[in-house]
């Protein structure tokens, strides 16, 4: 609890004193140069960006007289060369486009207006001397309407980071026109009041440690926020990462542990899946992730940060060279990546990430204790995966549509998650999403005052903590050689059916991991699970469970409950459940392929849930699974794995001894 007091009383001084994140903003402002182009340079300053990156420079080139690439790459690729090259055809074909945008119309609600007066205003500056004067102020009009009308639309700061994609277009928009158009300054202003009053707190909550609660979307909006903060730093001197320092200035180290070890398609990260729209398959997203991590490196001179970009110095997608063009820092010194941590806690966002070491072969673990804050969160505080070589463990169900029968019965619900389940039989949820929730999963609740448990503004989730705050990760201890971390989970289920639940994973270095759980219900006829979702077939091998995909193997042996119940849903039956089957209409792979619920044998209200899982090589090479032993006290749960001894409390606070050796301590990423 005491992170969780610091930024709420971070959160009180800046919300409480919005003159002093206007000094943060007015500390280093200076006039709008009124001269053509200035958004991403001078012409000299572009022309001796082109000559410095030459490689760089001749893909964005080809980008350009390409005219079958998107148009966000294309347009600032044709911008860029018709800047360097004084190339009038590359000009006009680009303000072409752009008043395609205007003659269509201003675009209004969940669109992607704020691309295209953002594009449309970077070809307004780049491309200014080609411009008709009548198609300027056609642009201009353009431009003021669609701020006008999308004045009220995305005012959630929570919500899938609309503000950072509306905010970005206007004020790049505004930026572009700043001189020619008399409305700019005021849509600037606006674009900085709602920052100041609403985004900037909302970061330094949800987004501490430079996590985002709300999940994956945070790959999809910040690059294109952090192009405008870019901007407005060299246009008019205002930085927009001083009013929220706890997010910014971890920002680039959370990215990189959410990334799988290895690389993959095209020589691109994947990210671990948060939430809707988990990245399966590749896209620009990936770019957009090392783009804002380069961004970010350079801004906090984060040299360990910029060495783990360079094993990826070209974007994944070709169209997106001009990324590499403008944020790839050649001249900064790498450091050496085996110094960097081995984990990191996002404390705003309760996730956490933990790394065997940084080679490509890395074990991996991503654990979330996540309180509620949008809708594209799910409910599944607890949950984890594990890779190793491969996903192993993921995160189940698919994303295909929002408040589908898939979506709102199994994708966002806890048994799609490797989470636990409480089956009360008369609970009930309300619509999820707008969609019809007919099953009972056992799992957490959704008891929020709006259909997609959003709130609006950090003053409105500090008015709820009842609502919102939900899970707590209570302990975290990086020493090297292990990881400890423990989380009570109990504020996240009904609390009708659970008096308390909390969870401890030890993580034993390079690839062992222990999960203690402690669940007390308040009927004993509550049947409880625990539930794995398994990329692969589990296969039963004696005492244990075995999982094999790609190189990667995990194996699971369950310590207590003794003689549990194990059942392993697959095939027709993985999206069964209460008597009821909620298959998606669309698959996304690859997703999990089985479910493993584990119970003991007699309901009782406390139980207690010990398991130990080993990651290790498909093949069987490496070490296997370790040694294991266990015994139950009157107050503790004893474990010795492989000589190491952990001592699990079966009361109080979720805590645990470890006795893992005497390597020394290595520091933790927050």
């Amino acid at each position: 609890m005491g992170v969780r007091i610091r930024i709420l009383l971070v959160l009180t001084l800046l919300g409480g004193a919005p003159g002093a994140l206007a000094d943060v903003f007015d500390s280093g402002r200076h006039p709008v140069a009124d001269v053509h182009p200035r958004l991403l340079g001078t012409r000299d300053e572009l022309r001796a960006l082109a000559v410095a990156r030459p490689q760089a420079y001749e893909r964005t080139k080809a980008v350009a007289k390409d005219p079958d690439s998107p148009d966000q790459p294309r347009l600032i690729s044709q911008g860029i060369v018709a800047v360097v090259e004084n190339d009038a055809d590359l000009a006009r074909a680009a303000i072409s486009t752009v008043m395609g945008y205007v003659k269509a119309g201003v675009r209004v609600g969940h669109v992607p207006f704020g691309h295209d007066v953002a594009l449309g205003g970077m070809v307004f500056d780049m491309c200014y001397p080609y411009w008709k004067e009548g198609d300027r102020r056609l642009f201009v009009k353009y431009l003021n309407e669609t701020a006008e009308a999308n004045r009220d639309y995305g005012s959630s700061v929570f919500h899938n980071g609309w503000w950072g994609y509306k905010n970005w277009g206007l004020g790049v928009g505004a930026y572009a026109t700043y001189h020619e158009n008399e409305q700019a300054k005021a849509i600037l202003a606006g674009v900085e009041r709602e920052y100041r009053e609403k985004a900037g707190p909302a970061l330094e909550l949800a987004g501490a440690g430079g996590g985002w609660a709300e999940g994956y979307y945070i790959h999809y909006f910040l690059y294109d926020w952090l192009f405008f903060c870019e901007i407005a730093r060299r246009v008019e001197g205002v930085n927009y990462y001083r009013p929220a320092p706890g997010f910014y200035s971890d920002r680039a180290r959370a990215s990189i542990f959410e990334m799988y070890p290895g690389m993959s398609e095209y020589n691109s990260r994947r990210p671990v899946p948060m939430g809707d729209g988990g990245g399966r398959t590749f896209g620009g997203d990936r770019d957009k992730a090392l783009s804002a991590r380069r961004i970010l490196a350079t801004e906090y001179g984060d040299r360990l940060a910029h060495a783990y970009n360079e094993q990826t110095p070209r974007t994944a997608v070709g169209a997106n060279a001009y990324m590499d063009l403008l944020w790839r820092n050649e001249t900064m010194v790498a450091g050496v990546l085996d110094e960097l941590p081995l984990s990191h806690h996002s404390t705003g966002a309760g996730h956490i990430h933990a790394r065997s070491d940084w080679s490509d072969d890395a074990t991996y673990l991503f654990f979330k204790a996540s309180d509620r804050y949008t809708s594209h969160q799910h409910l599944d505080a607890g949950h984890f995966v594990i890779f190793r070589k491969d996903e192993l463990l993921g995160d189940g169900g698919h994303y295909e549509s929002f408040g589908g029968p898939h979506d709102v019965n199994y994708h966002m619900r806890s048994i799609a998650h490797s989470t636990l389940l409480v089956h009360d039989p008369a609970e009930t949820w309300p619509a999820i999403r707008g969609g019809e929730v007919t099953g009972n999963d056992g799992g957490q609740h959704h008891r929020f005052p709006h259909h997609n448990g959003a709130v609006e503004t950090p003053e409105d989730w500090r008015k709820g903590p009842e609502l919102y705050d939900l899970a707590d990760v209570t302990s975290f201890e990086e020493k090297g050689s292990y990881l400890h971390v423990a989380a009570d989970l109990t504020r996240a289920y009904a609390p009708e059916k659970v008096e308390s639940c909390t969870r401890q994973i030890v993580y034993l270095r390079p690839s062992t991991f222990v999960v203690f759980d402690r669940v007390r219900s308040t009927n004993e006829s509550f049947k409880k699970s625990w539930v794995l979702q398994a990329m692969a077939e589990p296969e039963r091998d004696d005492d244990a469970l075995k999982i094999t995909r790609g190189g990667g193997r995990l194996i699971v042996r369950t310590l207590l409950p003794e003689n549990p119940e194990i059942r392993i849903f697959s095939g027709d039956g993985l999206y069964r459940y209460d008597g009821q089957a909620f298959p998606p209409t669309q698959e996304t792979p690859p997703a999990p392929v089985a479910r493993i619920h584990i119970s003991p044998p007699a309901a009782a209200k406390m139980d207690y849930f010990l398991h130990v899982l080993h990651a290790g090589d498909a093949d069987g090479s490496g070490p296997g699974m370790p040694e294991v032993s266990h015994r139950v006290e009157d107050d503790a749960v004893l474990v010795e794995v492989a000589g190491r001894k952990i001592r699990f409390a079966t009361s109080g606070e979720a805590s645990a001894v470890v006795d893992a050796g005497a390597e020394p301590e290595r520091k933790a990423g927050r």
